[in-house]
């Protein structure tokens, strides 16, 4: 279902801050290596997009739930104010060992911490302090719901959690559309809306990006 002309991919592209050589080579051996995993890549306007968002909201401590091969770190971590750390969430030692020549080449391997393991485990091991500024959650969608849940306790008031995927292809509209991974999304999408605790904004930005900001009463 296509809900945005295809033909607009090449202009929105060129409409953003492009990508150097670092993400250009990043995206290209991903592309080269991981063929069947493409879809997990962040595009170069989404990337451009947490960069910014990171920096508009002077974030000095993020979370990332779903590393991959490394995009969406690099675009986090270059957004970070001086002093801030990414605390990134993955369960491949494959993926993320791609992740890590590039967090070097990028210079923003000291800003960024990697713990493998289900990203719901190691939330559930981390403090229940509101310290995190921003959150990005791209990973299982079938865990969405609880990613969200773990995350939010731990955002402070006025923090971001950015969500993707969110229109999966635009299959939340579409009755038939009954994987596991659709209901997950569905839900989440219901759950945000309907959440006191928020101010959200679901954007048609690639296959769905989701602002949440954590409300400060």
């Amino acid at each position: 279902m296509d809900i945005v002309n295809p033909a607009l991919n090449a202009y929105l592209l060129a409409h953003a801050t492009p990508a150097d050589d670092v993400l250009r080579d990043l995206a290209a051996e991903t592309a080269a290596a991981l063929p069947d995993h493409l879809s997990m890549q962040i595009t170069q306007d989404e990337g451009t997009l947490l960069t910014l968002l990171t920096r508009l909201t002077g974030t000095r401590r993020a979370l990332e739930i779903g590393t991959f091969t490394g995009y969406s770190s690099i675009s986090i971590a270059r957004g970070l104010a001086p002093g801030g750390t990414l605390l990134a969430l993955d369960v491949s030692d494959e993926w993320t060992s791609v992740a890590r020549r590039y967090w070097e080449r990028a210079g923003v391997a000291d800003r960024i911490e990697l713990r493998l393991g289900p990203a719901a485990d190691s939330l559930r091991a981390l403090p229940e302090t509101e310290t995190f500024d921003f959150a990005f959650i791209d990973a299982d969608k079938v865990s969405y719901p609880v990613y969200y849940e773990e995350t939010l306790r731990r955002l402070r008031p006025g923090g971001l959690i950015v969500l993707d995927n969110t229109l999966r292809s635009g299959r939340v509209v579409d009755p038939e559309a009954q994987d596991p991974a659709d209901r997950a999304i569905r839900e989440i999408n219901d759950t945000v809306a309907a959440d006191q605790r928020v101010d959200s904004v679901l954007l048609s930005v690639r296959d769905g990006v989701t602002l949440i900001r954590k409300r400060t009463e």
